[in-house]
């Protein structure tokens, strides 16, 4: 197997032995482009951290990177979960049969599972902060002029993302369309409602209205 890219824009990839078997494990089980995608969030949320002054564990922000999309895979379509519970729970499971201690696996757990969830991640331990701020920065751009323009070209030269916009939109609906309820109080309600015909989103106040609560 070829070696993989050591890192771009001053930010090295961990080369240790777990690191490299969850690099292995992500290429035979994803996409190029949940690949590219995610050792992207695991470089741009590095600059992040920087960028904030937040000490890290880089294997573990690494680890949670390289995770976060699993669950998106058509072996999880019928889980009935949310794509990032399987995500993370595939991460816990490859984690322990490693024998990583166990506040460590909770920090990728968590990473992963919450890295749809805005407003949260930035206030909990920087490994969970800063795979949510990889995430928001390839996907949504937020905080794209933190990173200077040409850390963003070493990055993207290295793992590219040709029409990323459009090819990450129809993975979300691939992996989230055979199980619309999981989508009930979250981001990915957007996804369904764009590409789904005929979806129709669960709404917190009629189904606070509709409860069984005889008043």
């Amino acid at each position: 197997m070829s070696r993989e890219p050591s890192g771009a824009a001053g930010v090295a990839v961990p080369d240790t032995k777990l690191a490299r078997e969850a690099t292995a494990l992500v290429r035979d089980t994803t996409s190029e482009l949940i690949y590219h995608h995610s050792r992207r969030v695991f470089l741009f949320g590095s600059l992040q951290g920087h960028h904030r002054d937040l000490s890290h564990d880089p294997e573990l922000l690494y680890l949670g990177a390289m995770f976060h999309d699993l669950g998106l895979s058509e072996r999880f379509h019928g889980s009935g979960r949310r794509f990032e519970v399987d995500s993370a729970d595939e991460a816990r499971r490859f984690l322990r049969a490693h024998d990583v201690p166990e506040d460590s696996v909770r920090r990728v757990w968590t990473a992963i599972a919450l890295h749809t969830t805005p407003g949260i991640p930035e206030f909990m331990e920087p490994e969970v902060a800063l795979v949510t701020a990889g995430v928001e920065y390839d996907v949504l751009g937020i905080g794209y002029t933190d990173i200077p323009a040409a850390d963003r070209e070493a990055i993207t030269a290295l793992h590219p993302r040709p029409d990323f916009k459009r090819r990450i939109l129809a993975a979300f609906t691939d992996g989230i369309k055979p199980k619309p309820e999981t989508t009930f109080g979250n981001v990915k309600a957007d996804v369904l409602a764009a590409y789904v015909p005929g979806f129709e989103r669960g709404d917190f106040v009629t189904t606070i209205l509709g409860s069984p609560w005889p008043e």
